[in-house]
Formats: C-alpha cells, structure tokens, sequence
C-alpha cells in the first residue's frame, strides 16, 4: 500500500506542487501509524494469560493489585477488615477432595428437584431458594433433600475459606462476616431464558452485591474434563486473566472496582461451583444454614 502511495506520488499531476503531495503522504503516514495503534490496543485487550491451570495443584498463588479510591474510604470504617491490600489468590489444598466431592454431592441433590430453562441454576442453602424453569422456588418446601452431616461440611469448608482469607489478607478473623448470597451454581451450554441465565457479562461484585467485600469460589468440577469453556476471566487492563477450575480449588479475591471479571459461556458438559462471599460490615452479617426441622422453613 505505501509503495503504491510513492509511486502515484512521484509523477505530480499537473498544477499540485510537492508541498501538497508531501501533506497529503504526512496525513496518509499519520492515518497508517494511527490505524497501527488501535489495531494493537485491540489484540492486547484480547489477550489472554492463564493465572492458575486446571493441570497444577496450586498450594498458593497470588497477585497484588492497586485498591480503588472507594477501598480506602470505607476502611475508615472497617479498619480490621480492610488492611489496605487488595489481590487474587488461587489455593488447591484448602478444602479436601471429600469435601468438595460432598459439596458437589449436595449441589446434584439439592438441583434435581429444579433447574433453570436456561444455562445457569443456583441453589442457596441459607434461603432455600432454587431455580425452577425461569423463576425460584424454595426447595425446604417441595422436598426432604439434606441431612445434618451436609450442614456440618458446608459450614467446615466455609470456615476453612474464611481462615485463608483473614490470613492471606492479614486481618482479623472476627472482623470478616459471612453474608449473602452464598450459593451453589450449576451451568451449561443451554440457551439463556432469562437475565439470571446470562452469567458471562462483565461485572463487579461489590456493586452488583452491595454487601462484599471478599468473594470465593470453591470449584467443583474440573475445566476441560467435566466441561468445556466456563473459565474464570479477571479483566484486567494488560489483558484477561483466566482461573481454571479445578475440583476442590479456592479462588478468592476482594471485591470492588479493582476486579471487574465474568465466566466463559459454557460451551459442553456441566460446571460446578459454590460461591461464598463476605462482607467487613456486621449489619450484612447472615447465619449458617440450619435444617428445616431445627427452625428454618
């Protein structure tokens, strides 16, 4: 193309001087440099970097990230919650294999009493909210599903991630809350039915949320053998940083603007998960879920 340029160039037609020959190139040299630029700030806004494999057992892997200006007014509040650190961490030996082999256990039960139409199903234990068709139903009211021996490993694994999380984190335990929602998640490749279907949009928890201000996914099912696509994606300016899940890994990272992220549609089979997140604020605390019969109905 440049050549071609020259070439016209050289021959002026009659009655244009070289001084406009010469700021027509500079406008086409100063359109090719900009067409360079944005064609690169786009190949590097689709690049992807793997963060954690699916293949690797990861006893800790972190990343620091700069906190927002948001973060560091409300540690003004919550100053044995909000260290002034903000990151991503993946950790593989947490949670044990039978104990997320239980949790997925729970999941699968809890689930085949409901389901969305669409790609994407929740179960919250706290609640018993589930997804039915393209609405919720409360699964403590249709079925007899769980024992007490389930409550007993959800709240254990919940306390394991809540103990990785203060101490990676250096705080406080006692300053960091289980809060709502906390829930079981079940996708696939189905067409989308509904906006509660439609898990892939880029988002920020802490604003679609209100209440977190650190966000865990314990993964229980394994990226390219249970199901295809469905990686984890941080967002980040350099470019996308993919989790892959893996069965019984924990990944955890604070909440706010510093880590916009979304899920990769899945593309064949079905991934599992649980989402428990945390709050600094006591006023958004919740309890752990209890049996029907010990109260809860």
């Amino acid at each position: 193309m440049i050549g071609c340029l020259f070439s016209r160039a050289s021959v002026p037609a009659p009655g244009i001087s070289y001084r406009r020959i010469v700021a027509r190139l500079s406008l086409v040299f100063i359109f090719l440099i900009a067409a360079k630029f944005f064609g690169s700030e786009e190949t590097d806004k689709a690049k992807s970097v793997t963060f954690a494999k699916s293949s690797e057992s990861l006893r800790q892997k972190s990343h620091e990230v700069q906190c927002p200006l948001d973060y560091h007014t409300e540690r003004v509040t919550f100053p044995k919650c909000l260290t002034g650190r903000c990151g991503r961490y993946v950790m593989d030996e947490v949670v044990r294999q039978d104990e997320a082999q239980h949790l997925l256990r729970i999941a699968q039960s809890g689930l085949k009493h409901g389901g969305s139409s669409g790609g994407a199903s929740i179960l919250d234990l706290h609640s018993g909210a589930l997804s039915f068709e393209t609405k919720f139903i409360n699964i403590y009211k249709i079925a007899d599903v769980f024992t007490q021996e389930d409550f007993d490993v959800y709240k254990r694994v919940k306390n394991k991630i809540h103990s990785a999380i203060a101490t990676s984190f250096n705080m406080q335990p006692e300053a960091l809350y289980l809060t709502k929602p906390t829930f079981f998640s079940r996708m696939n490749s189905r067409e989308a039915k509904t906006v509660h279907d439609e898990y892939w949009h880029v988002h920020i928890d802490k604003e679609t949320y209100g209440s977190f201000h650190y966000t865990s996914l314990l993964y229980l099912s394994n990226y390219g053998s249970d199901f295809s696509g469905g990686r984890f994606v941080f967002v980040d300016r350099a470019a996308n940083v993919t989790v892959e899940p893996r069965m019984g890994r924990v990944s955890f990272f604070t909440s706010g603007s510093e880590h916009p992220h979304f899920v990769e549609r899945v593309e064949s089979g079905t991934r599992y998960a649980i989402t428990i997140s945390f709050t600094c604020d006591p006023n958004k605390a919740i309890s752990d879920p209890i049996l029907p019969s010990e109260g809860q109905s």
